[in-house]
């Protein structure tokens, strides 16, 4: 498709001509005149053979040139589309500390995406995966971003006029930087650091130093998120006990100084106020809370407060939330969320109910800043591009007064990613078993736990006894090959739900068949299973484990992946220990296989009351329920 593009383009020629290969566009004097011109709000208007783009500020302009070229390969020749940002910030936040650090190259593709859709923002969430020069074990071995790298991203995002921005941890959620030797001098308990001490402060400065330094942005999240155990470990025990309240206010006030200092912006996450309001104080957000008078004074002002949930699914939840962060006096930031976390199937039943009437809510209320969270706790085992349905839902949201209609959500993902809209559904299948009320709201993930779970021991047997998994994920598979294209720019991301709807379709039960043919004394069944059925298993995780390695390594630098190489191990050796005890008994070796001989309880004890199929949120306990690690003590 040839365009002529003219008139104001000095802000934008640089990210137009880096899209055109994505937009399947040329430049040329003899191609469709399409005049750029500066105004209020997005206008893209296509009369008389000739286009005019007009917009507010350069992301846009990238979101019109897409609206554009998406009715002109639609074949339409005249077109009005008027529209008006609803927020003045939008955008993902990428989690990349459970592992998963997406690469230089596969991020400036996202990048790309997002200029499409018209996002303005990035949140690169980095509890350690930055340099920070005089920590040398800060983000080692982790796949932790060069000043080099993230200058390099702020560049790209800087041509589509979308400003990246550093959320890091100054308080808690610093386990995997706090577990190293030399650093102790820093720790209260395992995750949060030990405040009040003039090392902790230095640090704390190291750090917003060296991740503020590459970005444009004066903007900088500082987290402070779930630190419960703040006050509870080493510090308890050398000063004895002091009030959460007052301790994170103080460790606050040493935090800003900090940010003021270098001209920054902070903002954080609101939850801990909240609990420390709350009459149970382990609630995220307790809706009947009432904040005391003295948590709304003493709360700095200088920070923004950046109200978080993705559970409600009920606009007037949001509003009661919301209302009582306005009671702090300032307008909260908003982060909703796509559920791609602690499973392998993206559940978008509860992500797309719990956004749209968040963002529905925001709209209403006036809130400016919204972002969505996508993050990888356990490991990140999913692939976060499975995710680009939601972004795209509130893209839409993000220019859209009101309602956004299925058919436009769907016409909008397709031409952005390539991707319809029904082929992004496939991956929430996974986890949708037979039986599950629609949207899946009980969070369940059986994708995951069918997975890890040792065959002789069954942990989640109980949880889906009487279902048909094998046509259940037979039908799954059949419905992922027809979607495949080679073609298309994302199509690796169906390998690993395809491979995985294969392995389960015979894994999923066959530990119940184990039990139920062990009971009996069905000795043929066992041997069949043994002899046929286990070493199908072990090739097609063998399969899977490939695939999921070559998506990966495609996708993110490949530290953390040696933790999902060690978890398809573990499979694998246990596949074979299985094997080993069915012969070994029925050859009379051993007279009983003691893991058949354990009744089976459910691994959550209330499941068969629920609507889902159970959950968890850990491999380890997944694999087995006994001693991965010794816990010791919080500190």
């Amino acid at each position: 498709m040839l365009l002529h593009v003219l008139g104001e383009t000095k802000e934008v020629e640089v990210g137009l001509k880096v899209l055109e290969k994505r937009l399947k566009i040329s430049q040329s004097p003899e191609g469709l005149p399409v005049e750029i011109k500066k105004g209020e709000g997005l206008e893209v208007i296509l009369e008389s053979g000739k286009a005019v783009i007009t917009y507010e500020d350069k992301p846009h302009f990238f979101r019109a040139i897409g609206l554009l070229v998406e009715q002109l390969q639609k074949g339409e020749t005249n077109f009005e589309v008027k529209e008006q940002a609803q927020f003045e910030t939008v955008g993902p936040m990428f989690d990349f500390s459970r592992n998963a650090v997406m690469n230089v190259t596969r991020l400036k593709e996202m990048i790309e995406m997002l200029a499409l859709m018209g996002f303005d923002s990035m949140m690169l969430y980095m509890e350690d995966t930055y340099e920070v020069k005089e920590e040398p074990y800060f983000g080692y071995m982790r796949g932790r971003y060069s000043a080099k790298e993230l200058k390099e991203l702020d560049d790209y995002g800087y041509q589509f006029g979308i400003e990246l921005i550093p959320c890091i941890q100054t308080l808690a959620h610093l386990e995997e930087f706090l577990k190293w030797d030399a650093v102790r001098h820093l720790k209260d308990t395992r995750g949060a650091l030990l405040v009040e001490q003039e090392e902790t402060n230095k640090f704390i400065r190291h750090m917003i130093e060296a991740v503020s330094a590459p970005f444009r942005s004066k903007r900088i999240h500082i987290g402070m998120d779930e630190a419960e155990e703040l006050g509870r470990g080493i510090y308890l025990n050398k000063f004895g006990y002091k009030d959460r309240f007052e301790l994170m206010n103080g460790h606050l006030k040493k935090v800003l100084e900090v940010t003021e200092e270098l001209g920054l912006k902070p903002m954080m996450w609101s939850d801990m106020f909240i609990k420390f309001a709350s009459q149970t104080g382990d609630v995220h957000y307790d809706l009947d809370v009432k904040i005391p008078e003295h948590i709304l004074e003493q709360t700095p002002n200088d920070v923004q407060l950046m109200y978080w949930d993705y559970f409600h699914t009920k606009e007037e939840e949001y509003f009661q939330m919301i209302q009582k962060h306005k009671a702090f006096g300032r307008t909260p930031a908003f982060a909703g969320g796509i559920w791609v976390w602690n499973t392998f199937s993206t559940n978008y039943g509860l992500s797309l109910r719990t956004s749209d009437a968040a963002l529905k809510a925001c709209k209403k209320e006036g809130i400016q800043d919204v972002f969505v969270t996508l993050w990888g706790d356990d490991g990140y085992e999913n692939n976060v591009f499975t995710a680009l349905l939601g972004l795209q839902l509130y893209a839409e949201h993000a220019y859209t007064p009101g309602e956004v209609s299925e058919e436009r959500l769907a016409e909008r993902v397709r031409f952005c990613t390539g991707v319809p809209k029904e082929h992004y559904l496939l991956f929430n299948e996974l986890d949708y078993l037979p039986g599950i009320p629609k949207d899946n709201m009980a969070q369940t993930n059986p994708s995951k736990f069918l997975l890890w779970q040792d065959v002789l021991m069954g942990l989640f047997d109980e949880h889906v006894k009487g279902i048909d998994l094998h046509s259940h994920f037979g039908d799954i598979e059949t419905k992922i090959k027809e979607v495949r294209n080679n073609d298309n720019q994302l199509d690796y991301m169906f390998a690993v739900p395809q491979k995985l709807a294969s392995l389960l379709a015979v894994k999923g039960d066959v530990g119940i068949q184990l039990k139920q043919a062990y009971d009996s004394q069905n000795r043929e069944k066992l041997k069949e299973i043994a002899e046929d059925v286990i070493p199908v298993i072990i090739e097609k995780v063998q399969q899977l484990r490939h695939a999921h390695r070559k998506q990966w390594l495609h996708v993110n630098k490949p530290f953390g992946w040696e933790v999902i190489d060690i978890r398809y191990g573990g499979v694998l050796s246990r596949l074979d220990t299985a094997i080993m005890r069915l012969e070994a008994y029925l050859s009379g070796d051993i007279e009983q296989i003691e893991e058949l001989e354990q009744e089976r309880l459910p691994f959550n004890k209330n499941v068969h009351e629920s609507t889902g199929a159970g959950w968890s949120s850990y491999y380890f306990r997944m694999a087995s329920p006994n001693v991965f690690f010794h816990v010791l003590p919080i500190y």
